[in-house]
């Protein structure tokens, strides 16, 4: 079967003028065209590929690689918008079309949106969704608190920023809690904070308690090495400065340069931290 919208791992059966044909273990066929054949691509060899459509609505396989496979979320830029709906860069020849009934907002090209890659059911075609709460998994959640998982910046709430979880859950970054420069279509490392009753998750860019002094105790000493061991922070200076010079909250901050102070590798002045 071939799989459209994903990578698909097929065999090389012949060669012709226009590309080769690749086949499955169930008698389908694809063209993969001239240009995208590897140079040492010889027939018998399994070549690893992905489905789409073409312009002309074939479908087809290609080498390049998507910025979005079939079930994902990406951040993609608008390309173009017609009468039939806006289209997206997802780094094919092909443009990859956004209907305007899945559109919750009037997209601009130039701009930028996160979307969900689905397969329409009337057309047998792949395209994209901007209404992306309801692709969400909310009941059966594999998750557990404190572990490290990748997160999908997708929107701006009054309590601070939604982001998408490992491709497949919703979460909360609260705002007081954002030490780092981070947006909408930024892709961060997180971890699980919370779950709530109501399956709800709150998260944290920063490992919680202690776990979170060791790497940030890196960071500064990092910091001081390429300051030429020397930096006017300390533990009385403005969080928002703190904040802005190591991209971490004050607490932790505080945390951090305590440890390296009790291991004497820094020493804490008024104007500032020195290493030892």
């Amino acid at each position: 079967m071939l799989n459209l919208g994903e990578k698909n791992t097929l065999k090389i059966l012949r060669g012709t003028g226009v590309g080769m044909f690749l086949g499955d273990d169930e008698g389908n066929d694809v063209l993969l065209p001239k240009k995208y054949i590897p140079e040492d691509a010889i027939v018998g060899d399994n070549i690893e590929v992905f489905i789409y459509r073409d312009s002309e609505d074939r479908i087809i396989a290609t080498t390049l690689e998507p910025k979005i496979k079939l079930n994902e979320f990406a951040f993609l830029e608008v390309k173009a918008v017609t009468p039939v709906g806006a289209f997206l860069d997802w780094g094919l020849e092909k443009d990859l079309l956004v209907p305007f009934r899945e559109q919750n907002r009037k997209l601009e090209v130039g701009k930028s949106c996160v979307v969900f890659l689905y397969i329409d059911e009337e057309t047998d075609r792949l395209a994209a969704s901007c209404k992306i709460n309801r692709f969400f998994e909310k009941e059966n959640i594999n998750l557990k608190v404190g572990e490290e998982v990748d997160l999908l910046v997708f929107e701006e709430t009054n309590l601070g920023l939604n982001a998408i979880i490992n491709n497949q859950y919703k979460g909360l970054i609260y705002e007081n809690e954002i030490f780092q420069r981070i947006k909408v279509g930024s892709r961060v490392k997180g971890f699980v904070k919370n779950i709530r009753e109501d399956n709800r998750i709150d998260l944290s860019l920063q490992k919680q308690g202690y776990a979170n002094v060791e790497p940030n105790a890196e960071r500064i000493l990092t910091k001081l090495k390429a300051n030429n061991g020397f930096l006017d922070i300390n533990d009385k200076s403005d969080s928002n400065y703190i904040m802005y010079q190591l991209e971490m909250s004050k607490k932790t901050f505080k945390k951090a340069i305590g440890a390296l102070y009790k291991e004497k590798i820094i020493r804490i002045e008024d104007d500032g931290i020195y290493l030892n």
